[in-house]
């Protein structure tokens, strides 16, 4: 039985930082590989950057810096963020690196070898913010892209097409019988609107660029940025052969990239004789106290400048209870401090704290023995295990929580701290850590530092269930 379970982030490109959106759409990449993991299964979780970009070139030019050494320098950054953020990558890819080059010239000869590619004059409007042409018709009334408000570049040169047009049937069959491809369901029904409207052939290619690379048996082209990046998901796991053995299950992207994921990709893959993936989830935008975020304005937020306030679990714990997985969403610190204080601190935090200083006072606690302790753990599990696959990751926290309340309100109608009876105080305490434990335990895949401490805290030696308290998890925080 084939255990493994494949998950992808996008290939972010390296013209700047990452910030709070980056981090939410890597999150929910790294909930859902931790979640598998503990399953039993063998996870692939890869994430990286796209350096084979336009975009790319004119940020270096800018900051007048050689683009090797920029995209060095860049990488680092990219990299060093996720592994402060804590995210479990299996896989870190540049598409700047050998073996990637190598897998997009296979995967290019595959897409020629169906007749699919051809090359042809084009003239059209470039906007160097998404990497992809607009028709007229997408732009402003006054001529902008209306995502990054530029007036695009007007490109005319020699291009290789990717013949998509001829996948138009293709990907509607395939939707009909992959009811589930897109998630969630409203992002499904546009990609669906925009494939049955009618799809023209893409240009997966530029002439005479310096960086990237280059076409093979034309070298006054390099592969286009959808060709090449793309195929870092094929790369990842060893080449054409490796995605023959297990395609990726689920790409987790932003819904600004999801007709690449969902029409474009799947009809490269068609066309080069391979599997596709078995899901393409999409996140929403964010805004920042109700503003898009802009480099223009400054209100790009680095994920590290609040984790250096609240902690790794707390960034985590608010985007994903905040923001229902697939819709937009808005950030305010003002929110997340409210939030972490009480949820974090004044719930999980408190509630852990107390058990945790009440039971190590014992040298040993009861055993579980109030069924309806055992209910609410039950109920908790299985709502959070379906939540969870549901993608419905705010309600899987809610969940959690409703069993935090449980506890604390058990703990406070009881008054377990002033039990004087040691037999009914060792029970009492017995199936609050029962509860404490199985918290823990169901967190573990959303606040993973948080969820380690608490199981840390409570061991089992000789038979016989003990505890320790443990530092606060959540200081609270003033303005």
């Amino acid at each position: 039985m084939d255990n493994k379970f494949y998950i992808t982030t996008p290939i972010y490109y390296v013209n700047d930082k990452p910030h709070i959106g980056h981090a939410y759409s890597s999150i929910v990449a790294d909930v859902l590989a931790r979640w598998r993991f503990g399953q039993g299964e063998d996870v692939v979780f890869s994430m990286g950057v796209d350096e084979n970009a336009q975009k790319t070139v004119d940020a270096a030019a800018k900051r007048g810096e050689e683009i090797r050494a920029y995209t060095d320098r860049m990488a680092e950054i990219w990299q060093s963020t996720w592994e402060k953020l804590g995210l479990s990558y299996t896989d870190f890819i540049r598409t700047t690196e050998e073996r990637h080059a190598a897998v997009v010239v296979d995967f290019w000869r595959r897409l020629e070898a169906a007749g699919d590619l051809y090359k042809e004059k084009y003239e059209g409007w470039y906007c160097r913010g998404h990497e992809a042409f607009l028709n007229e018709d997408e732009l402003t009334p006054d001529g902008l892209c209306p995502e990054h408000k530029t007036k695009p570049d007007w490109v005319s040169e020699e291009n290789y097409y990717f013949a998509l047009s001829k996948y138009q049937q293709p990907l509607l069959d395939f939707y009909a019988a992959h009811e589930d491809f897109v998630a969630p369901a409203n992002r499904f029904n546009e990609v669906k609107s925009f494939v049955e409207r009618g799809l023209e052939d893409v240009s997966f290619s530029r002439e005479k660029k310096a960086w990237g690379i280059p076409v093979p048996d034309d070298p006054e082209q390099v592969i286009y940025v959808w060709a090449d990046a793309l195929v870092n998901y094929i790369t990842v796991v060893g080449g054409i052969e490796g995605w023959e053995q297990h395609p990726a299950d689920i790409h987790v992207v932003g819904k600004d990239i999801l007709r690449f994921h969902a029409v474009i990709w799947p009809a490269m893959l068609m066309s080069a004789g391979l599997p596709l993936p078995g899901q393409a989830l999409a996140s929403g935008f964010f805004t920042i106290d109700g503003v898009k975020i802009s480099k223009t304005i400054g209100n790009v937020i680095d994920p590290l400048d609040l984790t250096a306030r609240y902690g790794n679990d707390a960034l985590r714990y608010f985007l994903l209870r905040e923001i229902p997985f697939g819709e937009d969403g808005d950030f305010s610190e003002a929110k997340m401090r409210d939030r972490y204080n009480a949820d974090l601190a004044n719930g999980l935090g408190n509630f852990a704290a107390r058990v945790l200083a009440l039971a190590e006072k014992e040298e040993s606690v009861a055993e579980l023995s109030d069924p309806a302790f055992q209910l609410e753990m039950d109920r908790m599990r299985q709502l959070a295990f379906l939540r969870t696959k549901e993608f419905k990751f705010n309600e899987a926290l809610a969940a959690i929580w409703a069993a935090i309340s449980f506890g604390d309100r058990y703990m406070n109608n009881e008054a377990v701290w002033a039990i004087q009876d040691g037999e009914d105080r060792r029970e009492n305490l017995g199936n609050l850590i029962a509860l404490l434990g199985a918290v823990a335990e169901v967190l573990l895949p959303y606040l993973p530092d948080s969820s380690r401490k608490i199981s840390a805290a409570i061991r089992r030696e000789d038979g016989a269930t003990r505890a320790s308290r443990i530092e606060p998890l959540f200081p609270r925080v003033t303005a």
